[in-house]
């Protein structure tokens, strides 16, 4: 099974990232997304809807928390799957005494990405 993640070189925006740690729901995703998991599985370990999953997933992966990646197959068809990519956030003062957030990515979301080039 290969992996695809899709590109993220942007850095994630502070009222994002902080949004998502703000919410609940998000939180508790990230806490189960030790390896990558698909929607369908993600909603029913944290007993939430399909719509509210998909929104909460939307807000990480744009907050740059998570990841999606591709390579489950259901027939003819590919299921997204998404993982926790953070192992760290920092908030500090930049050197104009503007808040800023900084996310250190964990190493072991990259054995996931190494995935992908091993068909």
């Amino acid at each position: 099974m290969s992996l695809e993640f899709s590109p993220s070189d942007e850095t994630p925006d502070f009222e994002c990232v902080i949004a998502a740690l703000d919410d609940c729901a998000c939180r508790e995703i990230i806490a189960i997304l030790e390896e990558p998991m698909t929607v369908e599985a993600i909603a029913e370990a944290t007993e939430r809807p399909l719509s509210t999953t998909y929104r909460k997933l939307d807000c990480l992966t744009e907050a740059g928390l998570a990841e999606e990646a591709v390579g489950v197959r259901e027939g003819r068809h590919r299921k997204a799957r998404y993982v926790a990519n953070l192992e760290r956030i920092s908030i500090g003062l930049d050197e104009d005494n503007e808040l800023r957030v900084d996310v250190d990515y964990a190493s072991g979301a990259s054995i996931w990405s190494e995935l992908q080039g091993g068909h």
